[in-house]
């Protein structure tokens, strides 16, 4: 399955941001606490524009941050009602922008807008996509019962179950042990 580079990208981003979650992230610790955090974490993407980095701007991510991973879950119908929301609160007014070495993609806010603002727009912009193609079945929670890790499942066939190599492993091992002990 493939989407849009910029469609790709961003909803990579909203796993990468969800995963900060304590109920998904490898710390088992919340890891979009401080400042210092969401920095690293936006280190490590291309957002361009307005970066406060200050307590107001990390409280409004993390208001995104839960905002989006219940989007994440949402049946396709549901979803639309939540992305429509999201681009009208911000008057989404999409364009075609070229930065930062990225060939053009689109962008539907000013870059002096809110950093929580830009991201729950590139993520609804990224997830109508999505809802176009009638692939919100690509959007999954880790099946491990003790994970509520975000996945994006870009596979051929759709059948990845696992947020991370870690909680496949895991649960390959129990269901392992479980087999060999006759369970």
């Amino acid at each position: 399955m493939r989407f849009a580079p910029d469609t790709e990208e961003s909803l990579e981003f909203v796993v990468m941001l969800g995963n900060t979650d304590p109920g998904a992230s490898r710390s088992g610790a919340d890891e979009l606490a401080t400042v210092e955090q969401l920095d690293d974490l936006l280190a490590r993407c291309t957002y361009s524009g307005r970066i406060d980095h200050d307590e107001a701007e990390l409280g409004e991510v993390r208001a995104t941050r839960d905002l989006l991973r219940q989007v994440w879950t949402l049946d396709r119908d549901e979803a639309v009602e939540v992305v429509n929301r999201m681009l009208r609160e911000a008057r989404a007014l999409p364009r075609l922008a070229r930065h930062d070495g990225l060939d053009w993609h689109i962008h539907a806010t000013a870059p002096d807008a809110p950093l929580a603002e830009r991201i729950r727009v590139e993520a609804a912009m990224a997830l109508a996509d999505v809802i176009r193609m009638d692939e919100m079945r690509r959007l999954r929670v880790c099946a491990a019962p003790d994970c509520t890790g975000l996945l994006l499942d870009l596979s051929r066939n759709g059948l990845k179950r696992f947020c991370g190599v870690r909680c496949g492993n895991r649960m390959n091992m129990i269901a392992f042990r479980e087999r060999k002990s006759g369970h």
